[in-house]
């Protein structure tokens, strides 16, 4: 996929920040902290509530973007006779808010963290977030740590987790985990990322899970100014993110055992929504028989393959409709899988910047030590789907529209020039409107043929005429040259 990067500088800088300051009045984006609340983090991340169990010895290490200080988890992976150990640690949030505060309350009305291309809005106070709660290299916090054993073939035969003191000893980026997986110059820890990586994958295919391996737009700031990009994951991603999804698994399982919890689910796609798919694989010539499964289809596309790369975000269609779901009591709900994942799971890694995480943490190790959960957790866990829901959708709206936004602003100055581009969705039921992924810029943005000039090529490449575009409302618009 070209990744030719453009900036934004100069005259559409202005009205792009005036645009992203528009956006968040829109979502009605939390701004500072207030008082109460900047004062109770700074107790708290001096007096934190710590763990008896330390577990500093074991030399931890994360990876995540290069500017990230939120850091969520750390990892130690190592060998055992008969397979691998995976130990995960992950910020203990709950060591520092207390239930009830006004700490607390604020993170009930935020959700989740936000990213806009000039700044994030935080879950946390960054004196927790990126500070004191945040695994941070040399620096001793409290994390609720994992231990899952593995057989040879990746799948777990053991779980456990505690709270723990921990230190990690190295923050890593993925490109340049990537560079010694590839060199063969890791040291054991990181090396089995790949090896560990690799049986979980296979794990994921026998239980038909799917991975979306689709490029993304990525909006950078650097020297001032913005630069969109795409980004196609590295295979260092999708090993790092096996590790997440087995302890996801791995705290799901814990809590239908143990009768209480909440979920990650997604329903299978409907007959429909898979028929669509197949309809669009015949239009971008994808050969999918029908004894192949959607799983398997999925993995053998080569998302640098431009109508590939179109089905693959097509893809994405089925995976709309995730949701949380509580139980209690030991009544086993309705639903307890993820569709994608092919499993039970749940999100319990993130939770400097997820709400709902530190309530799963808190579920798992009351499992795991056989005892009632705190009241705390209890009297929200009927809340949570429906405030992870909103919070969810609010993060949703604000990445699309910065995207959109960024777009505008490239391109405020280019109406009327030709593009080259290939056309990646065409809407059923108006097949003159669709989305255009551009090869340069990194854009991609809604296509609309002129009336009576017949449906749009679905995974066709072709020239386009950029017909509008306005940072202020979003709104970028091509047209069949």
């Amino acid at each position: 996929m070209p990744r030719r990067q453009i900036r934004v500088t100069g005259a559409a800088e202005a009205p792009l920040r005036a645009a992203l300051r528009a956006l968040r009045t829109e979502l009605d984006v939390p701004e500072a902290f207030g008082p109460q609340v900047l004062a109770e983090a700074e107790r708290a991340a001096r007096e934190p509530t710590l763990p008896a169990y330390d577990a500093t010895d074991v030399p931890l290490f994360t990876i995540d973007p290069p500017t990230s200080t939120d850091l969520d988890q750390a990892m130690h992976l190592s060998r055992r006779p008969d397979g691998y150990r995976v130990r995960y640690a992950i910020a203990d949030v709950a060591a520092f808010v207390v239930p009830g505060g006004a700490l607390d309350a604020e993170a009930h009305r935020r959700v989740t963290t936000l990213y806009f291309p000039d700044g994030k809005i935080p879950l946390h106070p960054p004196v927790l977030s990126e500070g004191a709660a945040s695994l941070l290299p040399d620096q001793t916090s409290p994390a609720v740590l994992w231990t899952i054993d593995l057989d040879a073939d990746g799948r777990p035969t053991a779980t456990d987790v505690r709270r723990a003191l921990v230190r990690s000893r190295a923050k890593l980026d993925y490109e340049s985990v990537q560079k010694q997986l590839d060199a063969g110059t890791a040291e054991e820890p990181l090396a089995l990322l790949k090896d560990i990586g690799l049986l979980r994958e296979q794990q994921e295919v026998a239980r038909g899970g799917i991975s979306l391996n689709v490029p993304e737009q990525e909006i950078t700031e650097r020297d001032g100014a913005y630069e969109l990009t795409y980004r196609a994951p590295l295979p260092a991603d999708g090993w790092n993110a096996q590790i997440s999804l087995l302890t996801g698994m791995a705290a799901a399982e814990l809590m239908l055992a143990y009768g209480t919890g909440v979920l990650r689910t997604l329903p299978a796609a409907p007959d429909g929504a898979v028929g669509r798919l197949r309809r669009t694989a015949r239009a971008l010539r994808i050969d999918w028989p029908h004894h192949v499964s959607y799983a398997e289809l999925i993995r053998s596309l080569d998302p640098h393959l431009p109508h590939h790369a179109a089905f693959l975000q097509e893809c994405t269609t089925l995976l709309r409709g995730a949701g949380y779901t509580v139980f209690r009591g030991g009544v086993t709900p309705d639903l307890t899988t993820h569709a994608a994942v092919a499993a039970p799971y749940t999100h319990c890694t993130a939770p400097l910047r997820r709400l709902v995480d530190r309530y799963a943490s808190e579920l798992c190790l009351a499992a795991t030590a056989g005892e009632e959960p705190p009241e705390w957790v209890l009297a929200a866990l009927d809340d949570l789907p429906k405030r992870m829901a909103e919070g969810t959708r609010r993060a949703g709206t604000a990445e699309r529209e910065c995207v959109d936004i960024v777009e505008a602003a490239l391109l405020k100055d280019r109406v009327g020039e030709l593009f080259d581009g290939t056309v990646v969705d065409v809407q059923e039921r108006e097949p003159t409107v669709g989305t255009v992924q551009l090869e340069s810029p990194a854009v991609v943005a809604r296509i609309k043929s002129e009336e009576g000039a017949g449906g749009l090529p679905l995974g066709e490449r072709l020239r386009v005429r950029l017909t509008q575009a306005d940072p202020g409302s979003a709104k970028v618009l091509f047209a069949p040259a």
